[in-house]
């Protein structure tokens, strides 16, 4: 919602820290349609949580892991990247400067070191970790970081081999820290990739480039693109249109691509039909089955709604062949300094909305 060529001589690590330490386990993996955690083939539920690896007590990322599993979730999707252009003040979390064309990796104490917290506590859980690499949007930097250090913009950061090779070389600093982790479920390319107005072979190829280095890197995790699961038939409505640089079908073939992703925010894409929501979950589904990848729903919410129109898509996804999981925008719980951030979409631990759109989707499920 609303993240070629080898630069590694231009990366400087700020300091060096110790990996996450490691537990025994099986890789999260596919087996058709479907995914298998732990051993079981089935459908599982999760969330979104961008703001666990910038939390800086140890004890609120304990408090909200514990949560997340104590209610039956799965699949927690967590920023991977916080991109900045200064050094921020003293505390404050941040995983890599881009400055003057050159990028450093923060592994310190307030970088990503907290993401080591993040994996160990989602590893002691159970949970199960997507991790994207960049922002499409300006939150936690964005691809516009980049830019800003090296020249260009959003549209040139998908060709620009000192971008690409800015961006590869952090991907391999993360994979590497947690490549050996059975607490990560997935590793993404970026959250919401857009290139407004190209043609979807720029994307396409950016893709399948990033996709197999990911694989060189760690061949026994998943991997996926992040998109929306815009650029598909069906509609002359917005999301349905390559405007946005992208083909789901085209971009879900790629080999090295285990699984589809769509996010839905009816509202934001200025559609107010809630069975317009069904369709669209059923199309991607029908796409993924058709090609024998899984697709996983892991955005959707409405602001404030949560108790009506997320349902029913949460029902279709689950009777959907094709659909694998769904992962609601956004989980939110009551910390040491007292509520996470709340953007109107997210359902906080323990009330009313919770019940309905966690605890009772749980329930349909373990009872499917």
């Amino acid at each position: 919602m609303k993240n070629f060529l080898s630069l590694l001589s231009t990366i400087a690590p700020l300091a060096l820290a110790t990996p996450v330490a490691r537990q025994a386990g099986s890789h999260p993996s596919v087996d058709g349609l479907n995914f298998v955690i732990d051993g079981k083939t089935g459908y599982f539920a999760g969330s979104n949580a961008y703001w666990l690896p910038f939390l800086t007590n140890d004890a609120d990322v304990d408090l909200a892991m514990g949560h997340f599993a104590e209610s039956g979730l799965k699949i927690l999707r967590t920023w991977g990247f916080n991109d900045v252009n200064t050094v921020p003040g003293e505390g404050t979390v941040y995983f890599q400067l881009h400055e003057n064309g050159v990028s450093t990796i923060n592994t310190g104490k307030d970088g990503l070191q907290r993401l080591d917290y993040v994996v160990s506590a989602a590893e002691k859980e159970g949970i199960k970790l997507i991790i994207p690499f960049v922002n499409n949007w300006d939150d936690y930097g964005g691809m516009n970081a980049y830019a800003k250090a090296y020249g260009g913009d959003k549209i040139s950061w998908y060709t620009d081999a000192d971008m690409q090779g800015a961006y590869q070389a952090y991907i391999k600093a993360v994979v590497s820290r947690y490549a050996d982790s059975p607490s990560i479920f997935a590793w993404e390319l970026a959250n919401e990739p857009r290139c407004a107005s190209c043609d979807t072979s720029v994307i396409n190829k950016w893709a399948t480039e990033t996709s197999a280095f990911i694989k060189s890197l760690d061949p026994n995790h998943l991997v996926t693109i992040g998109d929306e699961g815009m650029g598909l038939e069906g509609s002359t409505d917005y999301p349905y249109t390559n405007v946005e640089g992208t083909d789901f079908a085209l971009n879900l073939a790629i080999p090295d691509v285990d699984f589809g992703t769509l996010h839905l925010y009816t509202t934001d894409w200025g559609v107010t039909n809630n069975s317009w929501g069904n369709t669209w979950v059923q199309d991607h589904a029908t796409i993924c089955e058709s090609l024998g990848k899984p697709c996983l729903f892991e955005e959707y919410g409405m602001k404030d709604a949560h108790c009506t129109d997320e349902l029913e898509w949460q029902d279709t996804a689950l009777a959907a062949t094709g659909m694998a999981a769904d992962l609601f925008w956004q989980f939110g719980d009551t910390l040491s300094g007292g509520q996470t951030h709340n953007d109107r979409y997210t359902v906080y631990y323990g009330t009313d909305d919770w019940t309905c759109v966690v605890t009772d989707h749980v329930a349909e499920i373990n009872a499917a």
